[in-house]
């Protein structure tokens, strides 16, 4: 894992609601550095992010990033935001930093309120603890329902600085982001309002182009970093930076979707010959969030005709003459009626696979990526609070 410079990492269990676990992360840069950040779009948003935002109108520089897992802080009220300004002003003390320095997020249960007592106890440590190498300790530190930590790095071709991304993830996932938080740090200096845009494109070809369960959380928020520690970016590798950054956010969603709370399969679903990337897209979503065809997934079975029914429902006069279906490169569906599908079910077998939607319409084409829906996932949210 490559770690940019200027950053350092800690994390420890606070008891928030996981045990024998980290569950409170912290991300500093030793010097102020540049920020974006691109946050749920729910109408319910949680106290962090309301403070988040807060900062996005009133500074482009942070100093640091405090996570927490187990509890959203969402929905909590003027309570839930007194607790989380409380939490940011005890560490900005002891970080030797302004509170409004502070980026802060939350992932965990929606309605209760975050432990302050037992969280302010576990600052001293986390601070004595920062060190370059426990970036991965953040990223299992954010875990509520992953299997796994999401951490990517990349150099960033021609220039000497690295992006380096934390994310979790895996259910309450659908576009508008997710139930998810993802953390991009760079030693490159970039000015925020160029991270800003960067950012907010990354987002729409990544993080948005995802769904697990077609729902969208309170919490979700993407911070973008930049510290300037490698030197500034020079103007002619810009292009360079986004394409990196673009790769990194790709690679964490594609994460995502494959720790997918119960999920088997990773399927990209992908719609071509649009009349343009509207229609491409509510196609394809239409798709990716049925629980009719996700199950199908999961049970490795070409029922195309649930393919169909869900491009149909949008009422976007598809004709089905027009439309062609694949399983990787085997056809199943032809001027819209079915073919033998054994060779299709055989490709379903694969744990990852895509099914290719052609219409004949137009040129635009887009694709999403979601997993299968399983017994485990209705286990796993069945239990999710007890």
């Amino acid at each position: 894992m490559l770690v940019p410079e200027g950053f350092l990492f800690s994390a420890v269990e606070a008891g928030i609601k996981y045990q024998g676990r980290p569950d409170l992360g912290l991300i500093i840069s030793e010097v102020p550095a540049a920020w974006a950040g691109v946050f749920t779009r729910n109408d319910f948003k949680a106290a962090p992010v309301l403070l988040a935002l807060e900062r996005l109108k009133n500074r482009e520089t942070a100093r640091a990033v405090l996570v927490n897992s187990g509890c959203a802080n969402a929905c909590t009220g003027p309570e839930g935001l007194s607790d989380a300004r409380e939490i940011l002003a005890t560490l900005a003390q002891s970080l030797g930093v302004l509170p409004e320095e502070i980026l802060p997020a939350s992932t965990g249960v929606i309605g209760t309120r975050l432990p302050v007592p037992r969280i302010k106890d576990r600052l001293p440590e986390l601070v004595s603890g920062l060190s370059r190498d426990k970036a991965a300790l953040v990223a299992r530190a954010m875990m509520t329902t992953d299997t796994f930590p999401k951490v990517v790095s990349r150099k960033i071709p021609g220039t000497g600085a690295v992006i380096l991304g934390l994310a979790k993830g895996a259910g309450m996932i659908a576009p508008n982001m997710a139930t998810m938080l993802a953390f991009l740090l760079t030693d490159a200096g970039v000015p925020a309002e160029t991270l800003r845009r960067l950012l907010s494109e990354a987002v729409n070809q990544s993080f948005n182009r995802i769904t697990v369960d077609g729902d969208t959380s309170t919490n979700d928020t993407v911070y973008l970093l930049a510290n300037g520690r490698a030197g500034v970016l020079p103007r002619e590798a810009e292009e360079t930076f986004r394409k990196t950054l673009f790769e990194v956010c790709r690679e964490l969603s594609y994460l995502m979707v494959k720790d997918g709370e119960g999920a088997t399969k990773v399927v990209r679903i992908r719609v071509e010959g649009a009349r343009d990337a509207t229609e491409a897209e509510r196609l394809a979503r239409a798709v990716a969030d049925s629980p009719l065809v996700k199950t199908a997934f999961f049970g490795e079975d070409p029922n195309w005709g649930r393919i169909l029914v869900a491009l149909g429902k949008l009422g976007l006069g598809l004709d089905p003459r027009g439309v062609e279906i694949l399983v990787n490169e085997v056809p199943l569906v032809r001027e819209g009626r079915g073919l033998s599908e054994e060779e299709a079910r055989r490709e379903m077998g694969r744990p990852e696979f895509t099914f290719r939607i052609r219409l004949s319409r137009g040129s635009a084409s887009v694709e999403i990526l979601t997993c299968d829906l399983s017994y485990e996932y209705i286990k796993i949210n069945a239990e999710y609070r007890t």
